[in-house]
């Protein structure tokens, strides 16, 4: 099989149960394009797939870097590209999986990518404070004006570059041949998976996890980024109470879902499937159809 497995949806929706069975059915190895998991010690709040989850199959960008180490976009995609080749020269599938749709969109589409060779600069601003900052530079821009993160990266590469993020380079064809698979269900479904996977995280040790980031000062752009952790760090501070924390990481989870949604539908070609909660072998099977009827 000449062509990489790419799969793709909203947190949640069961992308990292796809990626084994695939990766078993077709000699896979898995890539993670995630951007949280790449980092050690934060497991739970992300999801990060468990080594009786692998089921022996062997996965690629988890727990590379440590919490206080940048790893950004042009490092993922020499990383990913890196490992593509290793695993094709084994004869074997890459397999794609993660949330993070920049990630794989930069990959896939060759974006003309610069080494960052610094920190992201810290602002002493409130968001609203940034976001008028960048609608300074790029009064159409698509970011919202609560992601700091991105903001702060809008900022940080404009003043380095005197470029706008937009203006990178971008090849207008993918650059590897790819099935790009999408998982799907209805809005209240999906709500009511993130719902439950967040009080499953809680039952794993979620807040004994972000305790012990608390406890030792850890607030690394890397622990912040992840819904579980900051919401958590709000209750030990005692500003609002365990059950406004745990409200709080489901809506923040549902709203990334709806974010992440919105870049793959818009940004990727993908064929989407609609995912059978009661029967997840029967949505397995159709993914297996519709990749064996499109072998060259």
């Amino acid at each position: 099989m000449k062509k990489l497995i790419v799969i793709v949806g909203p947190t949640g929706v069961g992308k990292t149960k796809m990626s084994i069975e695939l990766a078993k059915k077709y000699n896979g190895e898995i890539i993670n394009f995630d951007s949280t998991q790449v980092y050690k010690g934060l497991d739970i709040a992300t999801a990060k797939v468990t080594e009786e989850e692998k089921e022996g199959i062997p996965h690629h960008l988890i727990d590379i870097k440590e919490l206080d180490e940048m790893y950004t976009v042009y490092d993922f995609q020499k990383d990913a590209k890196k490992c593509i080749l290793e695993i094709e020269k084994k004869g074997k599938t890459p397999i794609l999986v993660g949330g993070t749709g920049l990630y794989i969109t930069s990959l896939l589409y060759g974006y003309n990518l610069e080494e960052e060779k610094t920190e992201e600069k810290q602002y002493d601003k409130t968001n609203e404070e940034l976001y008028e900052m960048v609608k300074k530079i790029d009064p159409n821009t698509s970011i919202h004006p609560n992601n700091r993160k991105r903001l702060i990266r809008y900022l940080s590469y404009y003043e380095a570059t005197g470029k706008k993020l937009n203006e990178k380079e971008r090849s207008l064809t993918l650059e590897y041949d790819a099935f790009v698979i999408g998982l799907t269900t209805d809005r209240d479904t999906l709500y009511h998976q993130i719902n439950k996977r967040v009080d499953n995280m809680l039952q794993n040790g979620l807040e004994e996890e972000a305790k012990n980031l608390y406890d030792k000062k850890i607030s690394y752009k890397s622990v912040m980024t992840p819904i579980g952790y900051k919401e958590l760090f709000k209750y030990f501070d005692g500003t609002i109470t365990k059950e406004e924390a745990i409200m709080e990481i489901k809506k923040n989870s549902r709203h990334y879902a709806k974010r992440q949604y919105t870049w793959f539908r818009n940004k990727m070609d993908v064929t989407w499937f609609h995912v059978d909660y009661q029967d997840f072998q029967k949505t397995i099977l159709e993914v297996i159809q519709y990749i064996n009827s499109n072998l060259s």
